[in-house]
């Protein structure tokens, strides 16, 4: 999972050559009582008045939320496409060394529920489109996306994956509510992750097998070799396309022949680095064809579910919640913490809710053994 990086003086020189057509924005919140901190990139293009998609963008072991930026660097996709990117930092081990914590280390961050209130901090404060929120990450941040994949599938829409992998009791427990696009970006000769698997993580053609089948794609991909345009480079790419699966989606894999642990077409090459195509390109190539509703007709509708609607939501203070009857609801107001803010009952079909202190906090409803909760943010 490791990122073996020796040149860290490389990002200092690419952040400051690099220009950006607009802006990152640096931002953080207490989550489980942790600090967690990440970077969102919006491009000059954005208007708050259209909703656009989100990727996340999560680095390896070792590494951080800077580094990938640069690293796996759709900056200049996202000025012409028109989305945003979000590279958040994960928590350090006990070796001191930052990580996702994708093999459920005993006592470590649940960082699937931490990504998923990342993703509401993002879309309290920009037009998210809902339906188009996409990850992918380099080696463990690849790990994290898998969880991503099947743990969070009802707001995922696709995921792709360089240089990660599943590991086996994942893989065993992945049931997706929908059917999942899935990008691999791999190569042969990647001494990290391996391809041929080890005690940890499936083989590489076993993954891209289960996924295959779990969507329904043909088992006969087509095949194409990339063009050898870089000779000097140690490898060379092949491109399998499954297709033709439940709600048309696809599962696609570059196998990097003789690739070592790096992501293709980087301006840092690492570990062998294919330079015949451009990683991030594909990517959001892949992610930009689907939409979560296209993916997700066939989940059923949560009957213990309540409907209610809050607004102006975020807000600077008061919030207005509104419900489709009158019956008598308990509601309750919690922080990042999990700290009760306020709790009170109500059988209207309308009432407001005053916040003091800035943040994110979470408004629970509870009527006759149905409950919902929804996220909201105090600016």
């Amino acid at each position: 999972m490791k990122i073996k990086i020796t040149l860290l003086a490389f990002f200092s020189l690419f952040l400051s050559t690099t220009v950006f057509s607009q802006t990152t924005i640096t931002g953080s919140f207490v989550f489980q009582s942790i600090l967690r901190t990440y970077r969102v990139y919006v491009p000059a293009i954005y208007n708050p008045s259209v909703a656009v998609p989100l990727v996340l963008n999560l680095h390896g072991y070792t590494s951080n939320a800077l580094q990938q930026e640069a690293y796996g660097n759709f900056c200049p996709i996202a000025d012409t496409a028109d989305f945003l990117i979000v590279c958040p930092d994960g928590t350090f081990d006990v070796t001191n060394n930052q990580y996702w914590n994708s093999f459920d280390v005993p006592g470590g961050p649940d960082d699937v529920a931490f990504l998923s209130a990342l993703i509401d901090t993002v879309s309290s404060h920009y037009n998210i489109d809902q339906r188009c929120i996409y990850s992918t990450g380099m080696s463990n941040g690849a790990i994290m996306s898998y969880d991503l994949a099947y743990k969070l599938s009802y707001r995922i829409t696709a995921i792709a994956s360089v240089a990660g992998d599943m590991i086996y009791s994942h893989m065993n427990a992945c049931h997706p509510l929908h059917p999942t696009p899935i990008m691999e970006i791999h190569g042969t000769a990647d001494a990290t992750v391996l391809y041929s698997g080890d005690t940890n993580f499936e083989p590489i053609d076993t993954l891209i097998k289960f996924w295959v089948n779990f969507n329904h794609c043909s088992s006969n991909p087509t095949l194409t070799h990339l063009p050898d345009i870089n000779t000097t480079d140690g490898c060379t790419a092949d491109h399998y396309v499954y297709s033709g699966g439940d709600s048309s989606s696809t599962v696609e894999f570059y196998k990097i022949i003789g690739g070592g642990h790096s992501w293709p077409g980087a301006s840092l090459n690492i570990n062998i680095t294919n330079m015949d195509f451009n990683a991030s390109v594909e990517i959001w190539r892949f992610f930009r064809q689907y939409k979560l509703t296209q993916l997700s007709n066939g989940i059923p509708e949560n009957k213990n579910e309540i409907n209610f609607s809050i607004y102006p939501n975020p807000s600077s203070g008061n919030f207005n919640l509104n419900f489709n009857d009158d019956s008598k609801k308990t509601i309750t107001v919690t922080d990042c913490l999990g700290q009760v803010v306020q709790s009170f009952e109500s059988a209207s079909e309308s009432t407001t809710i005053y916040l003091q202190d800035q943040g994110l906090y979470f408004v629970t409803v509870s009527s006759n053994n149905k409950i919902s909760t929804q996220k909201i943010m105090r600016d």
